[in-house]
């Protein structure tokens, strides 16, 4: 059952959400996968509610988004997803598949092709309108000594929010 929402009535609770994580999910042909974002969130940018993620180069994830310029995020609201999130946020669909090793149902989304998770209930569809990817030599020092001492990049993808809403499972 989808329960309709305003694009921002949950737009601090995500933020909140961030940490410990939530589900960035994207589709390629027959492969969908999912994966933990902890940066990002909701923003108007050119008039237009957009869901900012930050995404590594060197993710599986990186190839399906590029690819299908789109993405849903999935949020849980009332479940504890702890062992879900941890595994999402470790492995790679290079090594498994992680709907299957979570149980995960995925549904299409109403307005996009990239599924959303089922067992999650918060729900955003996004088309890619923009990305960039960040210039590592205006990044200060301080951050990139911690988040970029591996070579890996991150490209920002501004994702038009295009559907937004609760999905309960009957």
């Amino acid at each position: 059952m989808y329960r309709e929402i305003n694009v921002f009535d949950y737009a601090n609770f995500v933020l909140e959400k961030l940490t410990p994580g939530i589900f960035l999910n994207t589709k390629k042909d027959n492969t969908i996968n999912t994966m933990i974002i902890g940066w990002g969130g909701i923003n108007v940018i050119w008039g237009r509610p957009i869901f900012v993620v930050l995404v590594r180069d060197s993710r599986a994830t990186y190839d399906l988004i590029e690819s299908s310029k789109e993405f849903t995020i999935s949020v849980p609201i009332n479940k504890n997803m702890k062992k879900e999130i941890a595994i999402c946020g470790t492995k790679s669909l290079r090594d498994m598949d992680k709907f299957k090793e979570c149980n995960f149902t995925p549904i299409k989304g109403r307005k996009i092709d990239t599924p959303i998770i089922a067992e999650a209930e918060l729900h955003y569809e996004c088309k890619v309108i923009y990305k960039q990817t960040l210039n590592q030599e205006v990044v200060p020092q301080i951050v990139k000594s911690r988040y970029y001492n591996n070579n890996a990049n991150h490209t920002v993808y501004y994702g038009e929010i295009i559907d937004q809403y609760i999905y309960e499972k009957e």
